[in-house]
C-alpha cells in the first residue's frame, strides 16, 4: 500500500503537536501548586491537552487519506526530535553529538520501517 505524502505530512505535524504538548505539560506542571484547581485552570496544561486532541485529529485525517501503519507510525517518532529542539529553545538544553546521533538513528529507523 502506497502512503500518500499528505498522510506523512499530517503525521509530521502531529509529531510536532505531540512534542509541543509534552513541553506544555512540563511547563504547566512547574507552575501548578498541587491543588486540583491549579491543574484544571492551568492554561499550559489545557494547551497540552489541546495539542494531544490535535494529534488525534491529525492521525484520523491521515488515516482517512490512506497509508500503511508501518510507514506512518515510525514518522511519529520525530516527536523526540521536535522535543529536543523545543527543550533547546525553552530551557537552553544543549543538543549534544550523542543526541544528534540518536536523531540520525531515528530517521534511519523511520526510513527502514517505512520501506
Amino acid at each position: 500500500m502506497k502512503t500518500p505524502p499528505l498522510s506523512i505530512f499530517l503525521f509530521l505535524l502531529a509529531s510536532f503537536f505531540g512534542a509541543l504538548g509534552q513541553f506544555l505539560y512540563k511547563s504547566g506542571a512547574e507552575r501548578a501548586t498541587g491543588g486540583a484547581l491549579s491543574y484544571l485552570l492551568n492554561a499550559r496544561l489545557l494547551g497540552g491537552v489541546a495539542c494531544y486532541v490535535a494529534v488525534m485529529v491529525l492521525f484520523v485525517a491521515a488515516f482517512k487519506r490512506g497509508g500503511a501503519l508501518t510507514t506512518l507510525y515510525p514518522v511519529y517518532a520525530t516527536t523526540f526530535i521536535f522535543a529536543a529542539f523545543i527543550a533547546l529553545w525553552a530551557y537552553g538544553t544543549p543538543i549534544k553529538p550523542a543526541n544528534v546521533g540518536g536523531m540520525a538513528l531515528l530517521i534511519a529507523g523511520m526510513y527502514f520501517l517505512g520501506r
